[in-house]
Order: structure tokens, then C-alpha cells, then sequence
């Protein structure tokens, strides 16, 4: 089985959880990206929380919330995607950026347009009764 390492970036307000859609694409995931080459988790989150919603990761402040693996949506069978999450304290105005064409809250109700991992992810926050 091959996997695919990446960092993610939980932000949750009101019950809902912080989503984007990347140009091209017809599902929704939490923000984040793949690991360069040997770069830290906390290298990774602000490097591409910056890419693609224009905000600043404050060093530092990055706290652990979970480990979660699935199958990678559009890659071969076998292909998954180890999503290793975080919340953090951010500067600046989130806003689309780059690859990523929009920015949405979505909350439990929003599984069908989601990835297969965030669904373990959105379950894992619903159970703690973080997410509406």
C-alpha cells in the first residue's frame, strides 16, 4: 500500500468546519497539503495554509488533533492519503488562493461532498461534539 503523507489544517467556528474546493474539482477538503521533502509538520501547515488561504500559521501554536487514513479519491486502489491534523492561531483574512477556487464552512450534514478521509475526520470531530 502506498500513502500519500499530508498536513492538515483544522479550523472549526460555529460547529462547522473550515473547507475548500480546489479549480477543477467537484469535492471538498480540508485545507492543506503534501510534505516536501524534509520538511517538519508545522513547516508543512504554514507553508501551505499560506498557499492557498492567504494566511499566516503563528509558529508555535500548532496543537495535535488526530492521525487519520483512507483511500486517496481519484488514485488506484491501494493509494492512501495519511492526513495528519492540526489546529493553529492564524494572522490575516482567509481568502481563496491559488489552486483553491472557493472557501466554505461545511458541517456533518455535508459528507456527500467530501473526501473519504475527511469523512473519518468529520466523524472524529461530530463524536467529540465539535461538529454540528
Amino acid at each position: 500500500m502506498k500513502e500519500i503523507d499530508k498536513i492538515a489544517f483544522i479550523e472549526i467556528k460555529e460547529g462547522k468546519i473550515l473547507s475548500t474546493k480546489s479549480k477543477g474539482k467537484n469535492k471538498y477538503y480540508i485545507p492543506g497539503g503534501k510534505r516536501e521533502l524534509g520538511e517538519s509538520d508545522e513547516r508543512t501547515l504554514i507553508r501551505e495554509i499560506s498557499e492557498e488561504l492567504s494566511v499566516d500559521i503563528v509558529p508555535n501554536t500548532a496543537t495535535y488533533v488526530g492521525t487519520f487514513s483512507a483511500q486517496s479519491d481519484g488514485s488506484t486502489e491501494g493509494i492512501h492519503v495519511l492526513m495528519t491534523c492540526y489546529r493553529a492561531k492564524y494572522s490575516g483574512n482567509l481568502k481563496a488562493n491559488n489552486e483553491i477556487e472557493e472557501i466554505r464552512w461545511l458541517d456533518y450534514n455535508d459528507l456527500e461532498i467530501i473526501s473519504e478521509v475527511d469523512k473519518k475526520i468529520f466523524s472524529f470531530l461530530k463524536q467529540k461534539g465539535e461538529l454540528k
